[in-house]
């Protein structure tokens, strides 16, 4: 490199044999070694495309990556007019503007109101029925999916068949 001055001490107490303990390095020299580097990146961009299997990118002055140049995330265009939206909401509040007018949204699962007079009758005579019959509950059903007392030892004895057989292949490792 030029302008670059190494001291070595052959002295010295290190594993790397010339080992450099000062130097004087010029802004020269400095703008010499980031443009290797940059090269150096540009190279190893391209051979992980190559091994990738995936074509080689044009070679160009490295950028420094921003997040501008970096891969950017997909919004719908629903989602992009939403954001915008709120963005010109935002600025509209920081600016001292007139508030937009909220625009009425209708809440998702809420009852109408003829749903829920229904939906009251309907109670009031399942409430009615109950009081008729004395208020006894009906006898809960047999639950099903259950399992039978032979069928939860067979199930027993496929698992600790399947824990041993585990132990052993990990005994063998």
């Amino acid at each position: 490199m030029l302008g670059t001055k190494f001291v070595i001490k052959k002295d010295c107490q290190c594993d790397e044999p010339g080992y450099v303990t000062s130097m004087d390095i010029s802004v020269k020299a400095l703008e010499e070694a980031v443009s290797i580097r940059r090269q150096i990146d540009n190279l190893e961009s391209r051979l992980s495309s190559i091994l990738r299997g995936a074509p080689a990118r044009p070679t160009t002055a490295a950028k420094p990556t921003t997040a501008r140049t970096q891969a950017r995330r997909y919004f719908s265009p629903s989602t992009r007019a939403k954001l915008a939206a709120a963005a010109k909401a935002r600025w509209a509040r920081l600016k001292g503007g007139t508030k937009p007018a909220p625009t009425p949204t209708k809440k998702k699962g809420a009852l109408t109101p003829a749903g829920r007079r229904k939906l009251s009758e309907l109670m009031k005579a399942r409430w009615a029925a109950r009081r008729k019959t004395g208020g006894t509950k009906a006898a809960p059903s047999a639950k099903k999916g259950g399992l039978t007392p032979a069928g939860r030892k067979r199930l027993s004895q496929l698992m600790k068949a399947r824990w041993a057989a585990r132990r052993r292949a990990a005994g063998r490792k």
